[in-house]
């Protein structure tokens, strides 16, 4: 849908901005992918389930592998190459601790566990936004065996539904609990107080509340659609990260609520001015290419805005920005579109091999790059915070 590609890319927008210096709430942008996700998963297997009777788990996990993991191989792989090359020791010896993790796609537990906080130590981890990627995986994981369960009979979707809004309840209470602590890192990181983002979503695609969304007249939903997206852009522009006193008080929930009744109002309620907007040609092609910039950014940032300095903090980001979106258009086009969309040499047998070859690069890369002595040197990004 054109409108929800659209809301992807002003998702990543706002990351890309929140990391480079220039928007305080920008990574709430990450809160919109996970309700994005849970809708639009959650969605596929309901109607997967009303028209066959049944989910077939193992095709929707091949099809998840498919979509996520060959982008996020290469970029993982080349990241590693880079930071060898251009990045800091520092950089390098915990790309290498991190990368294990990576591939696990449990990097944010790694995280949690090592107390690694992502509010200041986040400058010499190339693979510290790959948090939220861990995230929903797991969810990816878990989820569709619960609706695979729930969603039988013909009370399946008022099931689905209630289970998906008394999650992010209990997730709600453990961000509320967990949030108070000093460090933040688990409130932010952890699957089960994140997933309240994705379960709101996964409520919002269940039959109910889209046939709910369905009665709204169209001048209606186009005024609820311009009060929440402007609320929306407030929360990014205003929020100042951990330092927000409701944040992991309910303010992270509320964020995900506005999200979750734009994203439904949008596809539920046609011909919205609102959808037609988001659906519009910059945001939609951003919107296509946010997975792999998303996957970019970070790496690019980190290497390439300290050489950048000449440039002053708005060309800087502007370069590496342009970088970003160069790799990622580059990754969609030659990665993750054969893959996707199983291309000759994707198909089958090759593309099991071509696969498997990458990752078994990966992991010997990993292991013949020497660990570099501690203390050699630390690049200084305080301008990406």
């Amino acid at each position: 849908m054109a409108a929800l590609d659209g809301l992807r890319g002003f998702a990543v927008a706002a990351v890309l901005l929140f990391h480079a210096g220039h928007l305080s709430g920008g990574f709430l942008g990450v809160d919109l992918f996970f309700v994005l996700s849970g809708f639009l998963i959650t969605g596929l297997l309901l109607g997967e389930g009303g028209g066959r009777g049944r989910i077939a788990l193992a095709a929707f996990w091949s099809r998840r592998a498919r979509r996520l993991l060959p982008a996020l191989v290469c970029v993982a792989v080349v990241t590693v190459v880079g930071t060898w090359a251009w990045g800091s020791a520092d950089q390098l010896r915990f790309a290498l601790d991190d990368l294990p993790w990576v591939g696990a796609q449990a990097v944010n537990w790694h995280y949690i566990t090592e107390q690694i906080g992502y509010w200041n130590a986040s400058d010499t981890r190339v693979f510290a936004h790959l948090w939220s990627i861990g995230v929903e995986w797991q969810f990816y994981l878990a989820w569709p065996l619960v609706v695979a369960v729930a969603a039988r009979g013909r009370r399946g979707e008022r099931i689905v539904a209630a289970l998906a809004g008394a999650g992010a309840l209990v997730s709600l209470v453990l961000t509320v609990e967990l949030g108070a602590a000093v460090d933040t890192t688990r409130a932010y990181e952890g699957t089960d107080t994140r997933a309240a983002a994705l379960l709101l979503g996964a409520l919002v695609a269940t039959a109910p509340v889209r046939n709910l969304a369905r009665r709204v007249p169209r001048r209606a939903a186009d005024l609820v659609c311009l009060a929440l997206a402007c609320g929306l852009a407030v929360a990014w522009a205003m929020t100042e990260g951990e330092k927000a006193p409701l944040l992991f008080q309910g303010g992270l929930f509320l964020h995900s609520v506005t999200a979750a009744v734009l994203i439904v109002l949008m596809a539920q309620v046609p011909g919205t001015r609102a959808a037609r907007i988001a659906g519009s040609r910059l945001p939609r092609g951003l919107g296509q290419l946010s997975y792999s910039l998303y996957l970019w950014h970070w790496p690019v940032y980190l290497l390439l805005l300290p050489r950048l300095s000449t440039l002053g903090d708005r060309g800087a980001t502007a370069v590496a920005i342009g970088v970003s979106v160069v790799a990622a258009a580059v990754t969609r086009r030659y990665v993750e579109d054969p893959v996707r969309f199983r291309a000759g040499w994707a198909r089958g047998r090759r593309g099991l091999l071509a696969m498997t070859a990458v990752a078994v690069a990966g992991a010997v890369l990993w292991a013949a790059v020497p660990e570099p002595v501690s203390g050699a040197g630390t690049v200084d990004v305080d301008q990406l915070r």
